[in-house]
């Protein structure tokens, strides 16, 4: 009688067990490099760039206010994988080594049964762990041709153009994977990260188009002391040869890329690069005539590079549809931050500006998120890893700093967080941006330079939406900047961040 109870029992617990897995969602992640919000369709780009996003957008939820708590690759995607602030998983920067023996949600979900995969960039100066599966780019990777590190730690070039083969080797996984289990695969996309460099077949593709400057391209960066001093300007910074492929500019270091490129790619580039270079040698441009050139061909190979990630979104989310994935699979697009199209004559991110801090989200998630969703409750990446265990049935350690964001799914008007945290902290670095903190709330924006240089910065986003009037000493807005500062050093508090609240001392 025992024996049969519990043999009862056993069958009763594992059927409850099979339900609950078959009823967890799929999770897949496809996580781009230095996307621009302002470039994809569903935010209200007319340039066609992205089809297949807009269509993913169309069946999902399209979030305004997702930022980013520090604007940089690698500490960006350290952040996604803990569910905390960089100065607490200790990816600060991207000198740093991320140290993966830690507490990240992928180990959680491998050990309730999910299978687990990353593939593509990784950029974290360490191996995965807590993954089934992972196949990564050594560093930033390369467009043509690509090296990968496998689980084996050998490294092995793949003919293809990266974001292509980036998507095979995550499809032939899904293809392959254990169908009785839920998965979570991240997909890394290289595309679009500096330098821009398009598939064959996308060679030329805006070369009709002539992209407005944007309204503060020739910014003077008055009472802006931090982006005066930035060295990432269209004119100042971006280079001819390194960054344009013009072969007859000292540093052309882009062209050390066509040594990875097999003869046809090489003959197809070449074709279509020399043309390029030979009409503008022809014009002798200089001054605004020359910045105003480099921003055309800036945009054109931009754009250019996006068009093979939006085809492979589209690959991703036929093969969900094909294999009758669709309806139990959350999808999440996004970037691991935003990016300057020329805004402030800038290209790159790092800034707690809009254009960098400000990241693209849009996650379709059938039976949870109706079709069509437009959502103006701010999110943070700090956000994701609570957001995946909460949908997976998993709980969520206290540790976490960030908030889940399946009561949004439910109700789209709920809302789970009053304001965004900011940090970055790589000065000296690329760029010479220095470190700064802040916090964005739905209005206001409030900045502290810290260390090098040490001022404030305040915007009225409502009134000035470009961030080109700073705000801070102003006599109307001091009761405004009083609790800006409150509630900043509140969050200061309640992240543990000690190097802010040191520097949030000296007013």
């Amino acid at each position: 009688m025992k024996k049969t109870a519990f043999l009862i029992i056993t069958l009763v617990l594992g059927l409850n067990v099979f339900a609950q897995q078959k009823n967890r969602p799929n999770i897949i992640v496809i996580l781009t490099d230095d996307h621009a919000v302002q470039s994809i369709g569903a935010y209200g780009s007319k340039m066609g760039a992205t089809p297949n996003l807009d269509r993913l957008a169309k069946q999902g939820a399209v979030f305004n206010k997702a930022f980013v708590a520090n604007s940089i690759c690698g500490p960006s995607r350290a952040i996604l994988l803990t569910g905390k602030y960089s100065h607490i998983n200790g990816f600060k920067d991207n000198h740093d080594k991320f140290d993966v023996s830690q507490d990240i949600f992928p180990k959680r979900l491998q050990a309730s049964g999910f299978q687990t995969a990353w593939v593509g960039k990784w950029h974290l100066l360490s191996y995965p762990q807590g993954f089934d599966y992972w196949n990564i780019l050594p560093g930033q990777g390369q467009y043509y041709n690509p090296s990968f590190i496998s689980m084996k730690g050998d490294t092995s070039r793949i003919e293809g153009y990266g974001t292509d083969v980036i998507t095979d080797l995550a499809l032939k996984w899904l293809s392959n994977r254990d169908q009785a289990k839920p998965f979570f695969v991240v997909v890394g996309e290289k595309a679009p990260h500096r330098t821009w460099m398009p598939d064959i077949q996308d060679l030329g593709k805006f070369d009709d188009v002539t992209f407005p400057l944007p309204s503060n391209f020739y910014d003077n960066y008055d009472k802006r002391l931090a982006a005066a001093m930035q060295d990432m300007s269209v004119e100042k910074t971006m280079k001819l040869g390194y960054d344009l492929k013009m072969k007859s500019d000292p540093d052309n270091l882009a062209q050390a890329f066509l040594a990875r490129m097999n003869p046809v790619q090489k003959q197809a580039w070449s074709n279509y690069y020399d043309r390029i270079e030979e009409d503008f040698l022809t014009r002798k441009l200089s001054g605004r005539a020359l910045t105003e050139w480099k921003f055309q061909r800036y945009m054109r190979d931009y754009y250019s590079t996006t068009l093979s990630l939006d085809r492979n979104i589209g690959r991703i989310l036929d093969y969900l549809d094909n294999n009758n994935l669709t309806k139990n699979t959350m999808v999440v697009y996004t970037s691991d931050q935003g990016f300057y199209l020329g805004e402030h004559g800038w290209f790159d991110k790092r800034f707690m500006y809009e254009e960098s801090m400000r990241t693209p989200l849009i996650i379709r998630y059938p039976g949870f998120i109706k079709s069509g969703i437009v959502s103006d409750q701010m999110v943070s990446n700090v956000d994701f890893a609570p957001t995946f265990l909460d949908a997976a049935g998993v709980s969520i350690p206290k540790e976490i700093q960030g908030r889940s964001m399946m009561p949004l799914f439910k109700n789209p008007k709920a809302s789970i967080r009053r304001s965004a945290y900011y940090h970055f902290y790589e000065y000296p670095g690329e760029h010479s941006v220095l470190k700064h903190f802040g916090i964005r709330t739905r209005r206001y924006k409030l900045i502290r330079f810290y260390d090098h240089r040490n001022f404030w910065e305040l915007y009225d986003l409502q009134t000035d939406p470009n961030e080109m009037n700073n705000l801070y000493g102003e006599k109307e807005y001091q009761s405004i900047t009083v609790d800006l500062k409150k509630q900043l050093r509140q969050l200061c508090v309640d992240n543990k961040d000690i190097e802010a609240l040191k520097w949030l001392q000296d007013n």
